[in-house]
């Protein structure tokens, strides 16, 4: 096993229910680890990625209406 650790900058978080429903959007998704969200839209995934890839949990993520913000 081989653990990945990303953290993302999303869109859609503004408030402690966004970051509820994030939690559930990511819950049952094969090979995560962990996942901590905070209110300014930061995202710390811990996960497996010889089960899942951050492309996979970006797109999870998206399904529930959160948008990942390119950083410059």
């Amino acid at each position: 096993m081989s653990i990945a650790y990303e953290t993302l900058h999303v869109s859609g978080i503004r408030c402690e229910r966004c970051v509820n429903r994030l939690a559930a959007a990511l819950r049952s998704h094969e090979g995560l680890e962990s996942a901590n969200a905070n209110l300014m839209g930061q995202v710390m995934l811990a996960f497996d990625d010889e089960k899942t890839s951050r492309d996979a949990l970006v797109a999870a993520m998206a399904k529930s209406g959160f948008r990942e913000l390119e950083i410059h």
